[in-house]
C-alpha cells in the first residue's frame, strides 16, 4: 500500500474527520440554497418524485415536469391508480422510462403494504421498487431529519476533492469508504445543537440539521465543486480541501473513463394518409416499453435507399417522401442517429400489425412518444 493509500484510509477512518466541515457546509448552505420547489415541502412523496426525476437530468429540465405531476398525481394512490398512458404522458420527454414504471410499482406497494402512507422507516423506503440505499438515504433525511447517508455524483465530488480520495468511486473498497463518510457527515448533526442557528436561517421548508446537511453537500457539488471549471474561492471548504492543496482538483474524482459509446443508425418514416398517421406502439420487452413510435427499421449505416425500405416495412402506394431533417441521441451506451421521411400514402397498407394505429394529429399529440420520435413530429409540424 502506498504512502498515500496509507493517509486516504487512516482519514477515512477517522471519525473526527467530517465534524470541521458540517457547520462550514452549513453556514453557506443557509445563505446559498437555491429555493426549488420541492424544497418547500416535507411531503416524502414529492421528495421521492423530485429524486426520482432528477437522476440523469438537470434541475432546470426537472421543475415543469415536476410541478405538472404534482398537480396531475398529488399522492401515491392517485399514482397507483392511474392509466398507464397518463404516467407515461407525463414523464414523456424526460428519458430513462424504466424509473416512471418503478415509481408506479412503488405507489402501487405504497398503497397495499402501507395504507397510502409513505413508510417512515429506511428500510421500508428501500424495499420500494427503484429505490436504491441513495434515494432511500434522501427522502428519509430530507423529509424525516433522518442520519441517513447519501452518495450521489454530487457528493462524491466534493468527497473525494475534500478528503483527497484517489481510488475509482465505483470500485468497491473506495466505494464503501466514500459512504461512511458521508455516514459520519450526516452523524455529527444528530445531537450538535450548535448548528441550530444555521438551518433557522433557510428560506424554504426544513426537516432539520441531517436534511441539511445531506442537501448542501449536494448543492455544493452542483454550484461550486463542479466536474469541470469548479469555484474553489468561493467553496467553503477550501482552507480543508486536499485537492485544492495538492493542485489535484481536475484529477478527482478518478473514475476509469467506461467503454466507448456503440453507434446506431435508424430510419424512421412519419406515414400520412388521408389526415391520418401511422404510429406503432413498443412492446413491453424492449427499452422504452409501452411508448409510441413512427415505424423504423435499423439499418447498417450504409444509407440504404428511403423507397425500398418503406416498400419492405410498411407497403403501400406512396404519392410524395420527403426527408426531414436527422436527429441524434443516445440510450445508455448506445449513440444513435435518427433519419426520418414524411410520407404521403394514395393507397393504404393491405395488412398491418396489432401494434399498429392510424390516428389524428390530435390523438398523436395525446400518445407518449420516445424522445426522438416526438421530436421528429415536432420538426414536421413547424415545417408545415
Amino acid at each position: 500500500m502506498s504512502r498515500r493509500q496509507q493517509i486516504e484510509r487512516s482519514t477515512l477512518n477517522d471519525q473526527r474527520a467530517a465534524r470541521p466541515l458540517v457547520s462550514r457546509l452549513l453556514q453557506w448552505f443557509a445563505s446559498n440554497a437555491r429555493d426549488l420547489p420541492w424544497r418547500r415541502t416535507l411531503d416524502p412523496y414529492a421528495i421521492w418524485i423530485s429524486e426520482i426525476m432528477l437522476q440523469q437530468t438537470q434541475v432546470k429540465t426537472v421543475i415543469p415536469y415536476w410541478e405538472r405531476w404534482m398537480r396531475e398525481l398529488p399522492d401515491a394512490r392517485s399514482l397507483a391508480k392511474a392509466p398507464q398512458e397518463k404516467v407515461l404522458k407525463l414523464w414523456e420527454g424526460l428519458g430513462y422510462y424504466t424509473r416512471v414504471r418503478n415509481l408506479q410499482k412503488a405507489a402501487t406497494q405504497i398503497v397495499s403494504h402501507h395504507g397510502g402512507q409513505f413508510p417512515k422507516r429506511f428500510d421500508e423506503v428501500l424495499a420500494l421498487a427503484g429505490i436504491g440505499r441513495y434515494t432511500a438515504g434522501a427522502i428519509c433525511s430530507i423529509a424525516f431529519n433522518q442520519a441517513a447517508p447519501i452518495l450521489d455524483g454530487n457528493v462524491i465530488r466534493v468527497l473525494t476533492r475534500v478528503f483527497g480520495i484517489s481510488g475509482d468511486p465505483r470500485k468497491n473498497e473506495t466505494n464503501a469508504c466514500l459512504w461512511a463518510l458521508a455516514e459520519q457527515m450526516v452523524g455529527t448533526t444528530v445531537h450538535s445543537s450548535r448548528f441550530t442557528f444555521h438551518v433557522s436561517r433557510l428560506r424554504f421548508a426544513l426537516s432539520g440539521s441531517c436534511s441539511a446537511i445531506n442537501q448542501s453537500l449536494m448543492e455544493l457539488g452542483a454550484l461550486v465543486c463542479t466536474p469541470k471549471q469548479p469555484r474553489c474561492t468561493q467553496c467553503p471548504l477550501r482552507s480543508r480541501c486536499v485537492a485544492l492543496r495538492e493542485n489535484r482538483v481536475d484529477k478527482l474524482p478518478n473514475i476509469v473513463p467506461q467503454a466507448k459509446a456503440t453507434a446506431r443508425q435508424f430510419v424512421a418514416f412519419v406515414v400520412e394518409h388521408c389526415g391520418r398517421w401511422l404510429v406503432r406502439q413498443r412492446p413491453a420487452e424492449v427499452v422504452n416499453a409501452h411508448l409510441w413510435e413512427f415505424p423504423n427499421i435499423e439499418t447498417d449505416g450504409t444509407n440504404p435507399d428511403a423507397v425500398t425500405l418503406l416498400a419492405q416495412h410498411v407497403g403501400g402506394r406512396m404519392r410524395s417522401l420527403t426527408p426531414l431533417p436527422a436527429i441524434k441521441h443516445s440510450i445508455t451506451r448506445y449513440r444513435i442517429s435518427l433519419e426520418s421521411f414524411h410520407v404521403v400514402l394514395e393507397v393504404k397498407p393491405r395488412k398491418m400489425g396489432a401494434e399498429t394505429r392510424w390516428l389524428t394529429p390530435t390523438e398523436v399529440e395525446a400518445l407518449a412518444f420516445t424522445s426522438a420520435h416526438r421530436k421528429v413530429w415536432e420538426r414536421l409540424k413547424a415545417k408545415e
